[in-house]
């Protein structure tokens, strides 16, 4: 019926019981998920069940989780979106969808054992799903702020809200491949080296195996004896930047061959280095700028040298100094995966008070992150890292409606006949897709 306000000028409107929805291309993602059988393992990986017969589907609840981060969703108001798009519901199966409070009580079940269990499993499980390779793994750290009195939330190293309480998460990116294998939540003062040989280790676990740490590379917060030693004693190599103190800057200064690259502004050197706490020496690889010609280089200045800025490095590699310098440089985007998961995928705002429940949904992001990127890789095959933001308005904004063709139900997509052939060739590739992916020739 045509509205009766009045109007100046414009089309008028009406309205429709018809079930649209503005996400029709997510039936591209759906499709690859029923591909990978990832239902079922939703189902075997431990999900907290209801308190009752008519309790929601957990499978359910962790699909429409994931959904909701995809469309864009930042917080758990935010899955109320999913409830009401009828036509949503249709493309992924859903009988219903539960309602903001039902989800935030869904979370709280959460426990650290449940955490444990569940992401362990899933993540065992994703790392399945692709062949085996050689990867190399950067580790970092970031601050995620609160604004309550969350369970962790403390107040802690914070640059950008100094003073502000927060969490502190953790995270091990695997480089060849834009994805996350582990990440956790940490209360807002803790030290990056705390507990970061579990951490690794869980890792590894993650891994079953199947793939192998062929290089580790870390900022000056993970520059530790025990953990480089750690790392040695399971003959993985790495590169970890060292944490400038008075006997290395020292040491630094009374270095007399230096190697000039990249037309004198940058001059290279390496010594053998053993700290007090350490059981031998180490390989250091130090790089120095002046500043005359990069005044805003990567480094510190040190009294000791004026004119320079330095950049240590602690490695088992045995590539040239300037090679090992090039090769950390790589490490900088992991700055860029985390500001995808804070800006794309919601990493701030999915916060509940216990802190169990928060994690739960942390690392479910994580997945999500992980099963996009999957996505964009085997399936779009995009030659550069294309974000989740700009992946929406290319394949997943496309309005759509359930329709009929005979008794079968069918999704009718919206779109210029012009696209048409380009969303085709999607459905296409997605009829080649196999796991483990790449499928071996």
């Amino acid at each position: 019926m045509e509205n009766s306000f009045p109007i100046e000028q414009g089309l008028p409107f009406q309205f429709t019981d018809k079930p649209v929805t503005p996400w029709g291309g997510l039936r591209l993602v759906q499709e690859m998920l029923l591909r990978m059988k990832f239902r079922d393992a939703l189902r075997a990986s431990g999900l907290p069940q209801p308190g009752s017969n008519r309790g929601y589907d957990p499978v359910a609840m962790m699909e429409v989780f994931f959904v909701c981060v995809w469309i864009g969703g930042l917080r758990f108001s935010h899955t109320s979106v999913v409830r009401f798009d009828k036509a949503l519901r249709e493309i992924f199966g859903w009988k219903r969808v539960a309602s903001v409070s039902t989800f935030t009580r869904w979370f709280r079940r959460f426990k650290r054992e449940e955490v444990d269990q569940v992401f362990g499993s899933l993540g065992r499980w994703f790392w399945h799903q692709l062949s085996p390779r050689t990867i190399t793994l950067d580790l970092d750290s970031s601050v995620v702020p609160r604004f309550g009195e969350q369970e962790g939330a403390v107040v802690g190293y914070n640059k950008v809200k100094s003073g502000k309480p927060s969490h502190r998460p953790l995270f091990a990116f695997v480089a060849d491949l834009r994805m996350v294998l582990n990440a956790w939540l940490r209360p807002g003062n803790t030290d990056d080296k705390n507990g970061l040989t579990d951490f690794v280790e869980e890792a590894l676990a993650l891994l079953g195996g199947r793939h192998k740490v062929g290089l580790i590379r870390a900022d000056a917060g993970f520059y530790d004896g025990k953990f480089v030693g750690a790392l040695e004693a399971k003959t993985i190599d790495y590169i970890v930047s060292a944490r400038l103190t008075r006997p290395l800057r020292h040491k630094i200064a009374a270095q007399t061959q230096w190697v000039s690259v990249e037309e004198d502004a940058i001059e290279v050197t390496e010594f053998p280095y053993q700290s007090l706490q350490w059981k031998k020496p180490r390989r250091m690889v130090v790089v120095r700028q002046r500043l005359t010609r990069k005044p805003n280089a990567y480094g510190r200045e040190l009294i000791e040298v004026p004119g320079y800025k330095f950049a240590c490095f602690i490695t088992t590699l045995n590539l040239a100094p300037a090679e090992i310098w090039r090769l950390y440089n790589g490490r900088c985007d992991s700055e860029n995966r985390i500001a995808e998961l804070k800006g794309d995928f919601g990493l701030n705002g999915f916060c509940l008070d216990p802190f169990y429940a928060t994690e739960a949904a942390f690392r479910s992001v994580m997945l999500a992150y992980n099963l996009m990127s999957l996505f964009r890789q085997a399936l779009l095959q995009a030659p550069t890292a294309v974000r989740l933001s700009t992946m929406r308005f290319q394949c997943f904004a496309l309005g759509a409606w359930i329709g009929r063709q005979g008794r079968k139900k069918v999704l009718r997509i919206s779109l210029d006949g012009r696209r048409r052939p380009w969303f085709e060739g999607l459905f296409d590739k997605i009829a080649l897709f196999r796991c483990p992916w790449p499928a071996p020739a």
